[in-house]
């Protein structure tokens, strides 16, 4: 697999392959099927995408959504790959083009719908194709969370091609779902691999109870915490994404909504925006997402409880897809099981769906580790707890809660269980509001009995309890509360119950915020040489972003943007050596990344007086250091006091190049023997004139550093 490697490190710009991407591709090299479970950034496109150059053939891929198809036709084509997609905004004559590039044999990838894919079969018997890639398998499955009827047209690959290998790839499918998509694609033997379900850079956080007037102030906070980051609010009405748009923008922040009931043309215009980095933030129902591909969304919140696992997963899924560190959130109230329960209830699947409601509700209501919980959900064992969940960073604090729950029912009982959560905390709480007092409710012997605790910990209280099965909601009374046998014996003291004690109420922020006074001056100076490097890249990426009429990320992703600035390229071959800059990228893209680098480098050092820049250059460029004395018409000493200043700045200089580990510790051990250490002189007396006063010089350097 040797031109694996190669064209990884051309065509990518990678230097190892991910978890299963070499298996997968080795198994389809020899001909077998295949079925690819891998979490959103776990790297499955390129599970299909290496295969085209390694068979030299065609590769058909089968995506659902325009957007989805244009996101990665234009990453392919940023790095070297011929590429296209076929769909209903292509005219006659574009489309001619394409097929005369797929018949002359100089097309790597084809994407097209389902549906196309159906309607071309003919054509597509004429071409060398090596591969048929089925994204978003798990769409053609009636036990996924997002069955598509065009799917199930997809056995006819197996029909027609019988010869050619099928890769069904989806990011979520239970073992149910993988089983099922085997058999309707009519796999013959597929090898199945299933990557790890856990994404360690998302950090996990539920929110239960709150208020809206709260929740909304948490999230506008949240966001304004996280100044210029891309992210997602998820919602599950068409009504409260427009409103969450609005209050988002009132807050300063620009933002969009997104859901089924726009037209075409208005929702592929917040796609682009969002995608351009136009909007930072949008506000949807779950119809969004699907065709985005977009790495550096940085969070995502559901304002309310999803109705599965599945969804939720593939939510939150998409952020964080470059790997760095991102958040999400989930705020969920009994509100959102009534509604959600509903939606179930009058399914065509209802007790399926029922099911998979609960399991959701379980994961929102957990005491132990979520990660543990979600990554089970899909048959994989997760035995450490995570470390980056609420639950994991806040233990819970479990008590006693007989004495509460029991008022929670007996105030219940004694209204008949005629009432929903909303008028029994009322109750409880000694409401003098009208509902409360046209039913007498006021002359309850339960009434104020629970006014010392807060309407938010008492709704945290009888979530809890109806989790726990003290009660249960009667959808078909008009959602009113139920005691159950088992909340009876909690009551009449048969039995205990332990509750867990709602957290304080607080803004989710992500950060401590610092105070002026908590920066140093060094701070400010490191991070403003740094962060005006990085403004300039992102500027210079935009620009060409723009030039190219591709999204910035195409350009390259902010995983590449962070180890451009860590690592300061300064000619070709080094920066072919950052993560993510391939072959075709650093043609494409070398100068002006370079140029940017340089420039902003070469204001930073030369405003301080510095003239260390052409050396640490020479450097790089593999130059000794007589030959960058002789080019700059320098003296050695000159050359060797640049180096230690350079390696003293902390630039990635292989000092062993120049001085051995032998001559470090011999002036390690001077340095403890000799008073004034800030003098080379006494270095070089003390070891006999034995090291010279360049060599010293450079120890010292790297020994400060330590």
């Amino acid at each position: 697999m040797t031109k694996a490697y190669q064209f990884l490190k051309q065509y990518y710009g990678y230097d190892h392959f991910r978890p299963y991407q070499l298996e997968v591709i080795a198994q389809c090299l020899s001909g077998k099927d295949v079925v690819l479970v891998m979490p959103t950034g776990g790297g499955k496109s390129l599970c299909f995408q290496l295969p085209s150059l390694l068979l030299g053939k065609l590769v058909i891929v089968v995506s659902p959504l325009i957007a989805l198809m244009k996101d990665q036709v234009d990453s392919l084509r940023s790095n070297g790959f011929e590429a296209a997609a076929l769909n209903s905004s292509f005219t006659s004559a574009q489309e001619r083009e394409v097929l005369d590039c797929c018949f002359e044999g100089r097309m790597n990838l084809l994407y097209l719908s389902p549906e196309r894919l159906v309607s071309e079969i003919s054509m597509l018997k004429q071409l060398n194709i090596g591969l048929f890639a089925i994204d978003e398998a798990h769409c053609i499955s009636s036990w996924g969370h997002d069955f598509r009827p065009e799917y199930a047209q997809l056995k006819v690959l197996k029909d027609t091609f019988p010869n050619v290998p099928v890769m069904a790839l989806t990011a979520t499918a239970d073992k149910i779902t993988r089983k099922d998509i085997v058999q309707q694609l009519g796999l013959t033997n597929p090898s199945v691999f299933v990557a790890s379900f856990n994404r360690p850079n998302l950090s996990l956080n539920v929110r239960p109870g709150l208020a809206s007037r709260d929740k909304y102030r948490e999230i506008t906070n949240f966001i304004r915490n996280h100044p210029g980051q891309s992210g997602i609010i998820y919602c599950l009405s068409r009504k409260e994404t427009e409103k969450m748009a609005a209050i988002v923008h009132e807050s300063g922040v620009s933002s969009a909504f997104y859901h089924a009931g726009m037209n075409s043309e208005s929702r592929k215009k917040v796609q682009e925006d969002f995608i351009n980095d136009q909007v930072q933030v949008i506000t949807a129902t779950i119809a969004f997402g699907l065709g985005i591909d977009k790495p550096d969304v940085r969070w995502v919140i559901h304002n309310n409880l999803p109705k599965n696992i599945e969804s939720f997963y593939q939510e939150i899924g998409r952020s964080g897809r470059d790997g760095l560190e991102s958040e999400t959130i989930l705020y969920y109230n009994v509100q959102d099981l009534i509604m959600l329960r509903q939606f179930a209830e009058s399914s065509g699947q209802r007790e399926l769906q029922l099911e998979k409601l609960e399991r959701m509700q379980q994961y929102a209501e957990a005491d132990i580790c979520r990660r543990k919980i979600l990554i089970s959900y899909f048959g994989e064992a997760f035995e450490e707890n995570c470390g980056n969940c609420d639950v994991c960073r806040n233990p819970r604090d479990h008590f006693d809660g007989t004495v509460i729950a029991q008022k929670a029912i007996s105030a219940l009982l004694r209204m008949n269980e005629n009432a929903g959560v909303h008028l029994l905390i009322d109750v409880l709480r000694g409401s003098k509001r009208a509902e409360v007092l046209e039913n007498n409710y006021h002359k309850l012997k339960t009434w104020g009995a629970g006014a010392i605790i807060s309407y938010y910990d008492w709704q945290a209280y009888i979530l809890q309890m109806l989790n726990l099965g003290l009660f249960e909601m009667a959808y078909d009374d008009n959602f009113s509360l139920k005691v159950t046998p088992y909340g009876k014996d909690i009551v009449f003291g048969l039995k205990t119950i332990e509750l867990v004690k709602p957290k304080a109420k607080e803004r989710i922020t992500g950060r401590k915020k610092l105070s002026i006074k908590d920066i140093s001056i060094s701070t400010v100076n490191e991070v403003t040489a740094d962060e005006k490097l990085k403004d300039a890249l992102r500027l210079m990426r935009r620009k060409l972003a723009v030039e190219k009429q591709v999204p910035p990320y195409i350009i390259f992703n902010d995983n590449t943007l962070n180890e451009l600035v860590n690592s300061k390229p300064l000619n070709r071959l080094q920066l072919l050596d950052i993560t993510g800059i391939s072959n075709y990228k650093a043609d494409e893209y070398g100068s002006p990344i370079l140029d940017t680098i340089l420039s902003i480098i070469g204001k930073i050092r030369h405003s301080k007086g510095e003239t260390y820049l052409e050396t640490y250059t020479m450097l790089k460029d593999g130059m000794g250091i007589e030959e960058i004395a002789r080019q700059r018409n320098l003296s050695i000493p000159t050359i060797f006091s640049h180096i230690a200043v350079l390696v003293a700045k902390g630039e990635n200089i292989d000092i062993y190049k120049f001085v051995s580990q032998e001559d470090i510790d011999k002036i390690s051990k001077a340095k403890e023997s000799i008073v004034q250490t800030d003098i080379l002189k006494e270095y070089f007396d003390f070891l006999n004139g034995e090291v010279p006063y360049g060599i010293i010089r450079l120890a010292l350097a790297k020994l400060d550093r330590k």
